[in-house]
């Protein structure tokens, strides 16, 4: 397994936007693995999606392994520990600060995803 601090790695937590990740089924216990963007804010790193209930947020809720597949500006590995973010201002603060979201979340609709959407931190081991 790859090091945050990997110059890789580092790279492409600063710059990529779509990785794969793998969490552990809630039910089956089996990996899951999907693609999705990620947001680096401030040096901090989120997975969101629109609203509405997702699977791998349920997933990371039940078992907060999660694994990062790097397939942009790198092939890497990087495991971390998923923290759902529940608290409205927390949440409105990312959703308003991560740059790719605010093509799609504006004053209007901020609401719409604090209320239903999920929202996880991961940190790196």
């Amino acid at each position: 397994m790859s090091s945050a601090s990997d110059p890789g790695i580092a790279c492409a937590l600063a710059n990529d936007l779509v990785i794969d990740i793998t969490t552990i089924g809630r039910s089956s216990g089996e990996p899951k693995r999907l693609e999705i963007w990620f947001h680096n804010v401030d040096d901090r790193y989120y997975i969101t999606g629109r609203p509405g209930p997702r699977s791998w947020y349920a997933n990371v809720v039940a078992n907060p392994a999660i694994t990062f597949h790097f397939k942009e500006s790198t092939q890497a590995d990087l495991d971390g520990t998923a923290r759902p973010i529940t608290d409205p201002a927390e949440k409105r603060s990312v959703f308003l600060s991560a740059k790719k979201l605010s093509e799609f979340i504006n004053e209007g609709n901020v609401q719409e995803w604090v209320d239903g959407s999920p929202l996880i931190e991961v940190v790196f081991d």
